[in-house]
Parts: C-alpha cells; structure tokens; sequence
C-alpha cells in the first residue's frame, strides 16, 4: 500500500511540473547572413594584405628557381665528374666536393622551409588581425538587426535576401581596419635548458 501512495505522489508531483515546462519557451531564432568569404576576399585591407603576400610568395618562389638552378649546374658538373671516373673510387677532392654540394642542397632547403613557415605565418597572421575586428562588428550588426546568430551563407541551403548583412559587416569593417600587417611578429626564441656541470 506505501509503495502505491509513493508512486501515485510522484506521478502527481510530474503532472504538477508540467505546465510549468510548457511555459518556457525558446527563444525565436533571428539570424543574419555574412559571407566572410566575400569579406576576406574584398575588404580593403585583405585586398591590400592579399598584393603584399603575392610579392612575398612570389619572392619564395624566386629564390627556390635560384637555389635550383644553382644547384643543378653544380650536380651536374659533379656527376660528370664521377662519370670520368669510370667505376674508379674518387679521390679526396671529389668526396670534399660531393660532401659540400649535399651540404648545399641541405641548406638550399632549410632555408626555403623557413621562408615558406615565415609566409604561413605571416598569412595567418592577416587572418587573425581581420578576425579581431571582423567578430565585434559580426556582433554588433546582430544586435542591431535583432538576430541572435549569425550564419554563413555556405553553411545553409537557401535563405532570404534581406537576411544578407554581408555588405553593412563590409562597410564597417572598411571603415575600422584601414590596413593590416603582413609579417607577423617574431616568435619568441625558445629557452635550452642550461647544461649540467662538466663531466
């Protein structure tokens, strides 16, 4: 009999919730559309930041054909060298001169990785300066539209024209970033850890 009267007293208790459940109600979904596609590929200063990474790219680019050529004559020239020799074990100067072309080649690629890290750095750096000023304006514009979210057009299958705040988040992103850096500041060298007193 108690556990009848347990059972009935929750079930009571549940129906008395109820109501109380369907009166709260989710808010209404207001949402603006921004392409930030369009945005990274038009605002004035990424079109700006987007000439001067060209140059930077193109300068990589440059130097790698350079480095190239460079070292094809020398592997060229050195590869004669052991082709005259007919199967004959080089003597020291050639070895020394094999030696520093790989030495050549190593580098020749070392610097080209840090040239092209140096790019990505540089280019991701562009984006974040836009992102940090492109966000607060994002939020702004919804909060002057009424929405709650904001959407990117390539995320969503249709949606109605008048919801596309792409060009007023553009406008006020012209207005507020003139220009952006394109080289990212140096990273902080990285500390080695002292070495143990000499043995």
């Amino acid at each position: 009999m108690t556990k009848f009267f347990t059972a009935a007293a929750v079930a009571t208790l549940a129906l008395a919730g109820m109501p109380v459940l369907a009166q709260v109600k989710a808010p209404s979904t207001q949402a603006i559309i921004v392409d930030t596609s369009k945005i990274f590929a038009t605002c004035t200063a990424c079109v700006a930041a987007q000439g001067a990474l060209k140059v930077q790219a193109d300068a990589i680019q440059a130097r790698q054909q350079a480095l190239a050529g460079a070292l094809q004559a020398e592997g060229q020239s050195l590869q004669a060298a052991v082709n005259a020799l007919a199967g004959k074990e080089p003597d020291a100067a050639l070895k020394a001169r094999a030696t520093a072309f790989q030495q050549k080649q190593q580098a020749a690629q070392q610097e080209l990785q840090g040239r092209e890290a140096g790019f990505n750095n540089n280019r991701a750096f562009v984006g974040q300066q836009v992102s940090a000023k492109l966000n607060p304006i994002i939020v702004a514009t919804m909060k002057a539209r009424g929405a709650n979210i904001a959407i990117d057009p390539q995320s969503i299958l249709a949606y109605e024209p008048a919801l596309d705040a792409t060009n007023d988040v553009l406008a006020q992103l012209n207005a507020q970033l003139t220009s952006v850096s394109t080289t990212a500041p140096a990273r902080p060298a990285t500390a080695t850890a002292p070495k143990p007193p000499g043995r």
